[in-house]
């Protein structure tokens, strides 16, 4: 894409999902301290927190149903959504036909844009994209906004946040962890790798609340709620992280906080050379703990949720935490063994999901 020029991308086969990082609480082994629950709260700065409470705010406002009328279009608007999410997502796209009409369509927009906005930096024409052409494509992201779609994509969007509460901000922010892996491929710290995972990941849990519905006989604050949902992001994307250390690898990227693989005694010759050590299935160990730590955070969200929305959420966050498991079967080999969960673990994984589901609101509140 030219830089300011429109963007056009396509779609290869990788996960966003379900296609998105403070260092508190107890100590582990290697004395590198675990993320609290309250970690959105201490993070420097407050800016996720911050973005929270907004979203959280606009679920109280009633919005009125703008953008357009013409039902032929957002018909075939929300059917290509609906492929691509078919063909590029196929175990979250099964997870959205357990919802409503409605709510399958609005949350396969937000997948598509999603989408979209990570092939800026991670598709075929990646090499071509420059901090202008992500300003062009946040610019683009303001007329959806404002009702003034692009394409057909850009329609089906522009019609799911005139119906549901969803506010700019955690798009605008998605584009900002674009810029970010533009610019960095290391993290000195878990508090900018924390920030990148809200980015990138986090940012999808906000935007997918207000699709989701919150549960008329919740007890939990509409806070906490957005909170639990910037958990299951962020436990997301570490999951992410630790799968694909490998694979980043080989492209000079390490996605893993500096100080702690200091603090573990393993190098970026170790990683690039695929070293599985004594030190760091110890590090791996550790690094897995924490993001356990985030999937448990997300687990009280979910339950608040409304009813017909909890049993795809259920099967993802279950699913997803399984290759966390496959990584530990690997024996901690993420540089050649790609943590793959098999059909046969992922349909066991729907009764399950289904139990939790229609227990209803949990007890934690």
């Amino acid at each position: 894409m030219a830089a300011g020029g429109v963007v056009c991308v396509t779609f290869p086969k990788q996960n966003l999902i379900p296609p998105p990082r403070k260092r508190l609480g107890p100590k582990l082994r290697t004395g590198v301290p675990l993320i609290s629950s309250t970690a959105v709260r201490a993070y420097s700065g407050k800016k996720v927190h911050e973005v929270v409470l907004k979203q959280a705010a606009l679920v109280k406002q009633q919005r009125p149903n703008e953008g357009c009328k013409d039902w032929d279009l957002l018909n075939e608007a929300y059917e290509r959504c609906g492929e691509v999410c078919a063909e590029y997502a196929k175990t979250f796209y099964l997870g959205t036909l357990l919802m409503t009409s409605e709510r399958r369509r609005a949350i396969w927009a937000i997948y598509v844009w999603c989408r979209r906005t990570d092939e800026l930096v991670d598709g075929p024409n990646a090499s071509h994209i420059t901090p202008r052409a992500l300003d062009t494509w946040e610019k683009r992201l303001d007329n959806i906004f404002q009702g003034r779609p692009y394409d057909l994509f850009d329609a089906a969007l522009s019609h799911t946040v005139s119906n549901y509460a969803l506010g700019i901000q955690p798009f605008k922010d998605m584009i900002e962890g674009m810029r970010l892996d533009l610019l960095k491929t290391r993290y000195n710290n878990f508090d900018e790798l924390y920030l990148y995972c809200y980015y990138v990941a986090g940012t999808v849990g906000l935007m997918s609340v207000p699709v989701m519905g919150i549960a008329s006989e919740s007890k939990a604050s509409i806070e906490t709620v957005y909170s639990a949902a910037l958990a299951l992001g962020i436990a997301n994307q570490l999951t992410n992280i630790l799968r694909d250390v490998g694979e980043d690898g080989r492209r000079g990227r390490i996605y893993l906080p500096q100080d702690e693989l200091a603090s573990a005694g393993i190098s970026e010759d170790e990683i690039f050379r695929g070293q599985v050590s004594d030190k760091w299935k110890i590090f791996m160990k550790n690094q897995i703990k924490r993001a356990r730590m985030y999937f448990d955070e997300a687990e009280k969200g979910v339950a608040e949720l409304k009813e017909a929305s909890r049993w795809p959420v259920w099967a993802s966050l279950l699913l997803y935490r399984q290759i966390l498991d496959v990584i530990e079967e690997n024996d901690y080999n993420n540089f050649t063994k790609r943590a793959y969960v098999g059909k046969a673990k992922k349909f066991a994984s729907l009764p399950l999901a289904y139990g939790r589901a229609i227990m209803g609101t949990s007890k934690f509140f």
